[in-house]
């Protein structure tokens, strides 16, 4: 299912222990690691889909979890060119997602990531919870930036400040801004560049 921006529906999920620690995969046969995602189909409401999603890539149930909160609307990322699969029809140039804060109510035990006939993980870890804003894919970053900062409030009640600090997350924010500003200068400068004098 792609929206008619061509954007594929999509749902995130954040799981968190008590302390403020993430849940962190890496994918299968690659060096990528990333939280727990997947695709919507057409008849799922966002939290269906993140349930249906946190059994398949994680085997964990709606028991074993207490949902915290989740984005309010959707947050949007673009694929590399090179990822785009110009040949389908529709194209898909991203994901639009939903993002969902859970905390463990289970023990470590119950994560398993051989649920289905073709897992999307070979292994995972525990690590604090602005970790992956920062070391994603660089496509995704933004997205995980902007999710983590919008849940943190939640996360925070929770864990306490010191597990999740605000101001790493203002940090995070203001470092993707000024990245951005120095893209749209080069962009700027690689048009100019190739206008003819």
């Amino acid at each position: 299912m792609i929206d008619p921006d061509g954007y594929r529906p999509n749902v995130g999920i954040i799981l968190m222990r008590a302390d403020g620690m993430v849940f962190w995969a890496r994918r299968v046969n690659r060096d990528g690691w990333q939280f727990p995602q997947g695709g919507m189909n057409t008849d799922e409401t966002p939290l269906e889909a993140m349930y249906r999603e946190l059994g398949e890539e994680i085997g964990l149930q709606s028991h074993h979890v207490d949902v915290l909160g989740a984005t309010p609307g959707w947050l949007r990322y673009r694929l590399p060119r090179r990822s785009i699969r110009n040949h389908t029809k529709p194209v898909c140039i991203g994901q639009k997602q939903v993002w969902f804060l859970l905390k463990l109510n289970a023990d470590e035990s119950e994560l398993r990531l051989d649920m289905t006939d073709t897992p999307e993980f070979d292994a995972w870890r525990w690590v604090d919870f602005w970790y992956p804003g920062e070391n994603v894919v660089h496509f995704k970053r933004e997205v995980y930036v902007q999710a983590l900062q919008l849940l943190s409030p939640m996360a925070r009640e929770l864990a306490g400040e010191t597990s999740v600090p605000q101001q790493t997350g203002e940090r995070l924010l203001e470092n993707l801004r000024i990245r951005k500003i120095a893209r749209d200068a080069r962009s700027r400068s690689e048009r100019q560049a190739r206008k003819p004098a």
